[in-house]
């Protein structure tokens, strides 16, 4: 049974808020586009699922129960969008040397650290793209008659069989049609592979027999037959990042109304992410120098400063990346998990004081577009509500990490403590080497305490003179 404020989420096949209303209350499903497991995902691949786990949580929170599907894609995702390029997985197996298996096997475990690192509830199923070929030629045979053509390197679709396609990417939106690439025999420019078909000569680690040639699956197909098998052919939401609006979601849709030969989209509703975006430039995983989340946590951040990063901004809206920004998150993250300590020490039995007010307020924010930066100061008032006692305080912080998923109810001084790869000394060093500083500054021994400073200062470790949380030092950024 649902609580609190209507849902209010913004649906990209509108462009406009609208009040969700599950097709099943018993059991709400959700599909997310998981990653292409050919190298380390980005932080800005990671922001994409910071917000579905943020959409997840608040509908448990508004007490419906959730079926959530992130794949993986294993096979199939070219390096352009569209229909141009390599493989991605293919062009690593080549770039590398190794076993095609391997490279997804390694990086699929690697996406699936970052997620628990980032406090994200594992999805309900996560299938892997390769074990459901079958079913792709299966949908591929069904609709190839009525919507498909085929030519020397593969089956195409065209886009022109199905009511008002790119809908979902907008009408006067022209740069969708730029990111696609010329493909010799297609007949419109939109049009999109469901099987590539290996060229003569060629043999690839990954391919499979079809009515259309040895190959393997288009990109767009797989997430058509992945939600449908786990989900059914309508369910409820489809996310992914805003890139996926032009191109990835309206071939999906295409495919979705071709099978069930109707306008059905497939999802009520259709939910984008906006970017991240770093002026570094060192986003990407082709500059060669990704920022990656492991990258974060050796510069001595700890994983949940990146989630606060992005709980900070609501999800519709671009997000700066900067070190700078990511450690004012940080010490916000600090600040709560001194807070709380504090609270924990002070704490006795909860005096059952009412909480309503935050769980509304909390709710509120939620539920409109799930608007988290609207959230995170009603978690600030409530560590600081004097009115309260500890305990039930304590208590009441239970809701914001079930909704929130900052894990601040475990958080502790030490475990935020991330060692600097660059660093050249542990965490129990570092402490005890600034409390020698403290007892020095203490007895006026100020040559003592600068040495001291600068024997961590070379060690990778900022001090940090004058810090109120008292947490004295940081990474040297």
């Amino acid at each position: 049974m649902t609580h609190g404020a209507p849902l209010l989420l913004f649906n990209s096949l509108s462009r406009g808020i609208e009040t969700f209303r599950p097709i099943d209350p018993d059991n709400v499903r959700v599909y997310s586009c998981g990653p292409t497991v050919y190298h380390y995902a980005h932080i800005g691949n990671l922001r994409a699922y910071v917000f579905t786990d943020t959409l997840a949580r608040t509908l448990r929170w508004k007490g419906w129960p959730v079926t959530h599907v992130i794949n993986i894609t294993d096979v199939g995702h070219l390096t352009s969008d569209a229909d141009a390029g390599d493989d991605k997985m293919e062009a690593a197996a080549k770039r590398t040397g190794q076993d095609i298996w391997a490279i997804a096997r390694h990086y699929t475990e690697a996406f699936q650290r970052n997620l628990a690192d980032l406090h994200i509830l594992p999805p309900t199923h996560m299938p892997l793209a390769t074990d459901h070929v079958a079913e792709m030629i299966a949908w591929g045979e069904k609709i190839a008659a009525r919507h498909c053509y085929q030519l020397d390197d593969g089956l195409y679709f065209d886009t022109t069989t199905v009511p008002d396609y790119g809908r979902l990417a907008g009408a006067a939106d022209d740069a969708a049609h730029a990111r696609i690439d010329a493909v010799a025999g297609k007949r419109h420019p939109q049009d999109f592979a469901i099987w590539r078909t290996t060229p003569p000569g060629e043999t690839r680690q990954m391919e499979w027999d079809s009515p259309w040639g040895r190959g393997a699956p288009g990109w767009h197909l797989e997430c058509s037959v992945m939600s449908r098998r786990y989900l059914g052919a309508s369910f409820d939401i489809h996310t992914g990042g805003i890139d996926h609006r032009e191109i990835h979601h309206p071939n999906e849709i295409a495919q979705n109304q071709a099978y069930c030969e109707c306008g059905d989209t497939g999802a009520t509703f259709w939910m984008h992410n906006n970017f991240l975006v770093d002026r570094t430039g060192k986003m990407s995983k082709s500059s060669g120098d990704t920022l990656t989340l492991q990258r974060l946590i050796d510069r001595g951040f700890h994983p949940l400063s990146y989630r606060v990063m992005c709980l900070q901004a609501h999800y519709r809206s671009e997000l700066e990346f900067s070190w700078d920004n990511l450690f004012a998150a940080q010490v916000r993250l600090k600040r709560w998990a001194h807070a709380v300590e504090g609270l924990r020490a002070r704490a006795e039995a909860p005096g059952g004081a009412d909480v309503s007010g935050y769980h509304a307020q909390l709710d509120a924010a939620l539920s409109d577009d799930l608007n988290t930066p609207r959230a995170l100061p009603v978690l600030d008032a409530l560590l600081a509500d004097k009115r309260l006692s500890p305990a039930d305080r304590l208590e009441a912080l239970a809701m914001f990490d079930a909704a929130l998923g900052l894990n601040l109810t475990s958080l502790t001084r030490a475990t935020l403590r991330v060692r600097p790869i660059e660093a050249t000394v542990d965490v129990d060093t570092i402490e005890a080497r600034l409390a020698e500083r403290r007892a020095a500054r203490a007895a006026k021994d100020f040559a003592r305490s600068d040495a001291i400073r600068d024997e961590l200062t070379a060690a990778g470790v900022e001090v940090m003179d004058g810090d109120p949380l008292g947490w004295d030092w940081k990474v040297a950024i």
